[in-house]
């Protein structure tokens, strides 16, 4: 059976249990906050981390649970723990691995929030320090791992120039030095990349985006091999903050799934074809995106990835960021928003309203266009580029 193949079947059924639930293909939605016992002694003995054992929804929930194990199947891991958004999931790695006076190495270029919540939490409160490398380098993560380095932060490809990190090699480093190492993995999904197959410890993924698939939920999951790392995030960092999924929001992650497999590999076909598009503009100075030949990195593209996701950038022959600003103003089709991953197509000037510092940092410019290619067919998408390139 071939990888996909085998996905299919995660995407499909793992975790669905049809004789449980009454034979319906569809699991319920198990609204309830906690789970009553005739005896004490079988409250007592419940262990949360074992299947079907449940006691309050602040800990477990059987239809979070669903989609844990379809997770966690599809990266490979050995437990998945799920979130009331990626920034919930996010925090908890970084709790769950470190801890007051912990070095953390962090690719620049990786969402701006994370920087935020380094930057400004755990360095003040915690006396935590970051060190911001490209990722590309593996000699500048060599020199600049330190006694006190307890975890690396990375995300490939990172979703403003699409950079592209050797995880393979990195993760060799963190075993070798004795650090975790921590991926968003958002972008590509397990259908185009499987990070701790190459290596790295926990995986996260924003369900908001290509895992739900319909705009219409807020979300987080972490993914490791670790079995007893993956207990300890479950029973302290998200029992103990209270960020556990809602099981609605899980039923409908559950419900994206289903179709994720075959949504990727359209909107892989739709992004190739915009991309190559925008590269045969005489506007353009730039095009970022993993699937095009000119990809700076592309072997390691295809030695890691075996797609690519519809979510680019682009810079225009211009220095002027307002021409930015008009020219996602004049399309039709893309919305203006800042998320993406669900049926409707964005377009957007990410770092518009970032400080110089922030551009300097990841060597960019304000006027960079992030635009996510949606469900709406590319020969629209095209021609909705194409008729604001004309009033250029």
């Amino acid at each position: 059976m071939t990888d996909r193949e085998q996905d299919l079947l995660i995407l499909e059924h793992t975790g669905d249990e049809y004789d449980k639930y009454m034979n319906a293909v569809v699991p319920p939605v198990f609204m309830n906050s906690l789970h009553s016992f005739k005896t004490f002694e079988e409250y007592r003995d419940v262990d949360i981390f074992q299947e079907d054992q449940y006691v309050y929804g602040r800990d477990s929930n059987p239809t979070v649970s669903i989609l844990e194990r379809k997770a966690a199947a599809l990266e490979h891991g050995s437990r998945a723990v799920a979130f009331s958004s990626g920034m919930a999931a996010f925090s908890a790695a970084v709790m769950a691995t470190c801890k007051a006076g912990s070095h953390i190495l962090c690719m620049k270029d990786v969402y701006m929030p994370v920087k935020r919540f380094l930057n400004d939490y755990v360095i003040p409160k915690f006396g935590m320090s970051v060190t911001y490398v490209s990722g590309e380098d593996m000699q500048e993560i060599e020199d600049a791992v330190c006694e006190q380095t307890d975890l690396m932060i990375l995300e490939s490809p990172a979703t403003f120039v699409f950079r592209v990190a050797d995880l393979k090699a990195i993760a060799e480093i963190a075993h070798r030095r004795g650090f975790k190492t921590y991926i968003d993995n958002t972008c590509l999904t397990p259908i185009f990349q499987k990070p701790l197959d190459l290596g790295i410890d926990i995986c996260m993924h924003t369900m908001s985006k290509y895992f739900g698939g319909h705009s219409d939920i807020i979300g987080g999951i972490l993914i490791s091999k670790d079995e007893q790392l993956m207990r300890t995030i479950m029973s302290q960092e998200r029992e103990l903050f209270g960020g556990i999924l809602g099981p609605m929001e899980a039923w409908l992650v559950i419900r994206g799934l289903r179709t994720l497999d075959v949504r990727m590999h359209e909107y892989q076909r739709i992004g190739i074809a915009v991309a190559k598009f925008l590269e045969k503009q005489d506007k353009i100075r730039k095009v970022y995106y993993t699937g095009l030949d000119s990809h700076p990195q592309a072997d390691l593209i295809r030695r890691q990835q075996t797609g690519h996701s519809s979510l680019m950038s682009f810079e225009l022959d211009t220095e002027d960021p307002e021409v930015s600003v008009r020219f996602i103003n004049r399309l039709k089709i893309f919305g203006k928003g800042c998320s993406w991953g669900g049926f409707e197509s964005l377009a957007l000037c990410p770092l518009y309203k970032e400080p110089e510092q922030a551009l300097e940092l990841i060597g960019q410019r304000k006027g960079l266009i992030r635009i996510y290619c949606g469900l709406e067919g590319s020969e629209n998408l095209t021609a909705d580029l194409e008729q604001s390139f004309k009033e250029l």
